[in-house]
């Protein structure tokens, strides 16, 4: 019997094999040589595909990035510029935190990730369609990057030890319920996310309303809508 064929090695296959690197070790487990174990190849197949490590490394944060939902910021939706910014922080989010490991690789900025220009572009296109200054979209595209991937690079609830002997009142007679908050990180890191976006966007929707109407682009929303 003819032996069974390994799969063509492909672009593809190897981001899906460091991307679960990544996942389940972190980007010190990427390595062209482990990759290469994994995938049951030699090591300088891989550069028919990739000419190095930090080029797998970006396709990883490329696939992360494809999975954001862009769709509020389409010329045909209808919401606002500032619940479209909200949705869209969401979802950005939420694919952070099912990779957290790639994120200090995505908070560097997009470089020449297709999708990650992408979502680059339609933030600051719809920004300015709503009617904010080209100067004023940048600030806001780095504003919600910074905080986005600043709140999905670690919990603020499991940074404090679920030991209730490691919060003596007479030195943190605050933290008397801090070892708690492991226990409900999910809930605690959410609402913390949820608090700080709102914030955000509520200050940011201050500083619209007192741009002089000649001094916005157009005055529309998030996806063109008058």
């Amino acid at each position: 019997m003819a032996r069974p064929r390994k799969p063509l090695l492909s672009r593809d296959r190897i981001v899906e094999a460091a991307g679960a690197l990544v996942d389940g070790e972190g980007l010190a487990a990427v390595s062209t040589r482990r990759l290469a174990a994994e995938l049951g190849v030699s090591g300088p197949s891989l550069y028919n595909h990739f000419r190095n490590k930090d080029e797998i490394l970006d396709a990883v944060a490329d696939a992360v990035s494809v999975q954001v939902d862009l769709s509020m910021f389409d010329t045909g939706d209808n919401r606002d510029w500032r619940t479209a910014l909200h949705d869209w922080a969401v979802s950005y989010r939420a694919a952070l935190t099912e990779h957290p490991n790639i994120v200090p690789v995505l908070a560097h900025g997009p470089g020449r990730r297709p999708a990650g220009l992408r979502v680059a572009d339609a933030v600051f296109g719809a920004m300015v369609r709503a009617g904010w200054p080209p100067a004023q979209a940048t600030h806001i595209g780095a504003l919600m990057r910074y905080f986005i991937t600043g709140s999905a690079l670690g919990s603020f609830a499991q940074g404090f030890v679920d030991d209730e002997s490691a919060y003596d009142p007479a030195d943190y007679p605050h933290l008397g319920q801090a070892h708690l908050l492991a226990e409900h990180r999910q809930k605690v890191d959410e609402g913390a996310f949820e608090t700080g976006l709102r914030a955000l966007v509520d200050g940011l929707a201050l500083q619209y309303e007192q741009l002089a109407p000649n001094g916005r682009t157009q005055q529309r929303g998030a996806g063109g809508q008058a």
